[in-house]
């Protein structure tokens, strides 16, 4: 099981490095949604750069719950499991209040 997740793992840091380097917008949900008029109210390279920054946290957690179960160390899993949480939490809350990613006019 602990290999598959390390197969998992591949294409989320293949992502994450995408997304850091303020490219590959049109594969965030929502984004790639939006109509033309809408998408140009956005800073697209700050939502990238700030999506791979969560990815890479999201792909530490998914390594940390590989690992727990290579290692068969429950702390491990524990410790990947909160951090995947409250990375998803602290990205909604974040990412959907202030207007945070909204160009400047």
């Amino acid at each position: 099981m602990g290999v598959a997740i390390f197969i998992i793992l591949i294409p989320f840091l293949i992502f994450t490095v995408l997304l850091s380097k303020g490219k590959g917008a049109s594969l965030l949900a929502g984004y790639n949604t939006m109509s033309d008029s809408e998408k140009a109210q956005y800073n697209e390279i700050a939502l990238c750069k700030f999506m791979g920054k969560i990815m890479y946290g999201i792909s530490l957690s998914i390594l940390l719950l590989a690992l727990s179960e290579i290692l068969e160390k429950r702390v491990l899993f524990i410790i990947g499991l909160i951090l995947l949480l409250t990375l998803i939490v602290f990205t909604l809350v974040y990412s959907n209040t202030g207007n945070r990613f909204k160009k400047k006019v």
